[in-house]
């Protein structure tokens, strides 16, 4: 299955020092077993277009094996350190979960 999270930061998260830790944080989670494989990016400089959304500051995309694999990195100590460590930097989490 497919896990894929935006996030939008603060603008006071902005900076290269903000993002270069946050970068860290996301890569770290690649490191946790369960996860089958995935990356982190920013948006695309894409012409604008009325269907797109790059309102978003990175997006984070991962593959599990299994649903089973999926809901125990939700509960592995690592992502929860993410998300203990990094939850003030942002506004907005929009979270999709794929078949």
């Amino acid at each position: 299955m497919d896990h894929h999270v935006y996030f939008w930061l603060h603008p006071e998260h902005q900076t290269a020092a903000e993002r270069a830790l946050f970068e860290k944080g996301l890569a770290a989670l690649f490191e946790i077993p369960l996860v089958a494989g995935g990356r982190w990016t920013v948006p695309a400089a894409v012409p604008p277009r009325p269907v797109i959304d790059n309102s978003w500051d990175y997006a984070l995309t991962m593959q599990f094996a299994s649903l089973a694999d999926h809901d125990a990195y939700q509960a592995d100590p690592a992502h929860s350190a993410f998300i203990d460590a990094h939850k003030e930097r942002w506004t907005k989490v929009l979270v999709s979960d794929l078949a």
